[in-house]
């Protein structure tokens, strides 16, 4: 019966102590690839949910360019994914429509109108 028990506390403190510890580290090791792989010119994403070209790169800082000509600077820490950037069909390089990079649309309400 004390065998167990022990078996059950152990098992219980690698549920709760060590996989949890594991995932952080991987975590960890993950947002400091990316942040080490930052060029200008890379598409981001903030932790605030703000996207934004990488203008340039700093010790601990990072310039964002979220529109043309306007730039903020974030910490580092606070790029939180790289993103791909949007698919321009057009010349003039306007992203492509629901049809235009879907093919056929599925014949709902909005489509019904047109």
């Amino acid at each position: 019966m004390d065998l167990s028990l022990l078996l059950i506390m152990l098992l219980a403190f690698v549920l709760l102590i060590v996989l949890p510890a594991r995932q952080r580290k991987k975590l960890q090791e993950r947002q400091r690839a990316l942040q080490e792989s930052l060029t200008p010119g890379t598409p981001v994403m903030t932790t605030a949910g703000l996207h934004g070209t990488v203008a340039r790169l700093d010790e601990g800082t990072v310039d964002l360019e979220v529109a043309p000509g306007v730039v903020v600077t974030f910490a580092r820490q606070a790029v939180l994914e790289v993103r791909t950037p949007v698919v321009t069909g057009a010349a003039d390089g306007t992203p492509l429509g629901r049809d235009d990079a879907t093919g056929p649309t599925d014949g709902g309400p909005a489509d019904r109108a047109r």
